[in-house]
C-alpha cells in the first residue's frame, strides 16, 4: 500500500468510530423537563458520573444532555491509554502536602483496576489489554528526565514500577535509539469507542435518560438551558472538558488543546517480529512534545501527538480533520521509532480537543451553595481520570444531599481546587503557539546533543506555561 498522506482517511471523527461504527443517535430533548441531577456532556466524565449515581441511589432521576452523540468529543478520539497519570499531582503536593498527593496517586492506581473491573462486570468488550505503560528515552537528556521521573513516581508510593536499561527495553520493544525506559503495571490499552458505547448502554439500562443532539448553551443554578427547553434539577454537573469554552461565560475557563492521531494499516507477522511489543504496553516517550501510542487489537499502531495545538478564540474542530503537515509529522515519529516500518501505510488521521486549565491541574468541584458541579481539565490523561472524577462527583452529590457522608474520594486534594482563567486573545493564541514551538525546538536541540541535561528552552517554556 502507498504510504502517501494523500491516501489517508482524514477526519470522520476518528478511526475508532470508523472501526466500530457510528451509534444510532438518541432522541433530543423535546421540551422543558425536570430531574434530580442533570449532567451536561455525554463523554466519559458524564457517563461515569451517571453510572455511579444510579448505582449508589437507583431512585435518582438522572438526565444526560449531549450536543452531538455520546463519545463525540475526546472520549471517542483519544489514544486509548487507560493509565494512572493525573494532571496536577505535583502542584497538589506543594499545596496540600506530599501525603495528600500520595493519596491522589493511590486513587489513580486503583482507578485503572476499577475501569477494568467495571467493564468486565457490565460485559463491555473494549479490547482492554493490561500490559502497563512503557515510557522510553532516546537521548541522554531524555534518559536523565526518565530517571528523575522514575524516582519521583517511586516517591509517590508506586513500588511496582520498574526501570530498564537499553538491553531490557529492546527485549520488550525495539524502538530505535532507545537508551532506557520505565514501566508501570498500572495501565492498559483499550478501544475508546467500544468503551464509551458500552458505558452509555450500561447507564441507560440503569434508567438514566440520555438526550443527544441537544446542545446546552448555558448552565445556571438548577437549570441547563438548551434550544429545545430547560432541564431543571437541584444539581447541574458540567462534564464538557475541551468543549467547555462553548458555554456562556466559560470561554477562558479551560483551553481546548488540540491533539492529533494517526493509525497504520494492520502490520504483518514479520513486521511485528521486527518491532517486538509482545506485551502490548501503552507506549510513550520523554520528549517535551511527547508522543503516545498503542498496539491495537487488530494489529495496527495508533500514534498521537500535539499537531496544531490550539485554534484562535478557543475554537474546536468538528469532524476531526487534520492538517497534512501534522499527518506527515506523526508518520515521521512512527518511522523514527520503528525504521523497519518505513513502508507501512497510514490509513486514518484525526484530531480532537482536551481541556487545559491555566495551572494544568485536573479538578472536581461541587458548589454546595448553587448545586453546580464540574470535573475536567485532564490535560490528556482523561481515560482513567474521568472514572475517578465520576465517582468523586457521585460522592459529593451524595454528601450534599444527605444521602452519604464524607469519603476518601471527597477528601482528595483535587476536590474544590480553583484556578484563574486563561488570558484573553490574542495573548492566549500567541502564548500556546509559542509554547509548543519552544518545546519542539528543545527536542531538536536535545536530539543533536550528547548533553544529559534538559534544554534551557524547555525549562523556560515550563515556567511560562504554568506547568511547573
Amino acid at each position: 500500500m502507498s504510504s502517501s498522506a494523500t491516501a489517508v482517511v482524514n477526519g470522520g471523527i476518528s478511526f475508532w468510530f470508523a472501526d466500530d461504527g457510528l451509534p444510532a443517535v438518541r432522541e433530543p430533548l423535546t421540551g422543558d423537563a425536570t430531574a434530580d441531577v442533570v449532567i451536561v456532556g455525554g463523554g466519559y466524565t458524564g457517563l461515569w458520573t451517571a453510572y455511579y449515581l444510579k448505582k449508589a441511589a437507583p431512585f435518582l432521576r438522572v438526565t444526560v444532555l449531549e450536543q452531538k452523540f455520546c463519545g463525540y468529543g475526546a472520549s471517542g478520539r483519544n489514544g486509548g491509554w487507560l493509565y494512572n497519570g493525573i494532571a496536577g499531582r505535583d502542584r497538589y503536593a506543594k499545596l496540600h502536602g506530599h501525603e495528600a498527593a500520595v493519596r491522589l496517586q493511590r486513587a489513580m492506581n486503583d482507578t485503572v483496576a476499577e475501569v477494568v473491573r467495571t467493564a468486565e462486570a457490565e460485559r463491555i468488550e473494549a479490547d482492554i489489554h493490561q500490559g502497563g505503560v512503557l515510557e522510553v528515552a532516546r537521548t541522554p537528556a531524555q534518559l536523565a528526565r526518565l530517571k528523575d521521573f522514575h524516582a519521583l513516581e517511586l516517591s509517590y508510593g508506586e513500588k511496582d514500577r520498574e526501570l530498564y536499561g537499553a538491553g531490557e527495553t529492546a527485549e520488550r520493544i525495539r524502538v530505535a535509539d532507545a537508551v532506557g525506559s520505565t514501566w508501570t503495571p498500572h495501565g492498559a490499552r483499550l478501544h475508546p469507542v467500544k468503551l464509551v458505547k458500552g458505558l452509555a448502554a450500561a447507564v441507560e439500562a440503569l434508567g438514566v435518560v440520555i438526550h443527544e443532539r441537544t446542545p446546552v448553551t448555558e448552565i445556571r443554578p438548577k437549570h441547563a438551558v438548551t434550544p429545545y427547553g430547560m432541564v431543571r434539577a437541584p444539581y447541574v454537573l458540567r462534564c464538557t472538558e475541551g468543549f467547555t469554552a462553548s458555554l456562556k461565560g466559560q470561554r477562558r475557563t479551560w483551553l481546548p488543546m488540540n491533539s492529533s492521531m494517526v493509525v497504520t494499516e494492520p502490520l504483518t507477522a514479520e513486521q511485528w517480529a521486527s518491532v517486538g511489543w509482545d506485551g502490548r504496553e501503552a507506549l510513550g516517550d520523554m520528549a517535551h512534545a511527547y508522543m503516545y501510542a498503542q498496539r491495537t487489537a487488530d494489529g495496527r499502531i495508533a500514534l498521537g501527538g500535539r499537531g496544531v495545538p490550539y485554534r484562535f478564540g478557543s475554537r474546536t474542530d468538528n469532524d476531526g480533520r487534520t492538517q497534512t503537515a501534522t499527518v506527515e509529522a506523526l508518520r515521521e515519529i512512527l518511522v523514527g521509532f520503528f525504521p523497519s516500518l518505513a513502508g507501512v501505510a497510514v490509513e486514518h488521521a484525526w484530531s480532537g480537543v482536551l481541556g487545559v486549565p491555566r495551572d494544568w491541574c485536573a479538578t472536581v468541584t461541587l458548589d454546595r451553595a448553587t448545586g453546580l458541579g464540574w470535573a475536567g481539565g485532564y490535560v490528556g490523561s482523561g481515560v482513567a481520570t474521568t472514572n475517578l472524577a465520576g465517582r468523586t462527583l457521585c460522592d459529593l452529590v451524595q454528601l450534599d444531599s444527605g444521602q452519604g457522608g464524607r469519603t476518601e474520594l471527597t477528601s482528595l486534594p483535587w476536590v474544590g481546587h480553583k484556578v484563574r482563567k486563561w488570558e484573553p486573545e490574542p495573548l492566549r493564541w500567541l502564548g500556546v503557539q509559542g509554547l509548543y514551538a519552544t518545546y519542539r525546538a528543545a527536542d531538536r536541540r536535545e536530539s543533536a546533543s550528547d548533553a544529559a541535561t534538559s534544554s534551557k528552552l524547555a525549562r523556560v517554556a515550563d515556567r511560562v506555561s504554568g506547568r511547573h
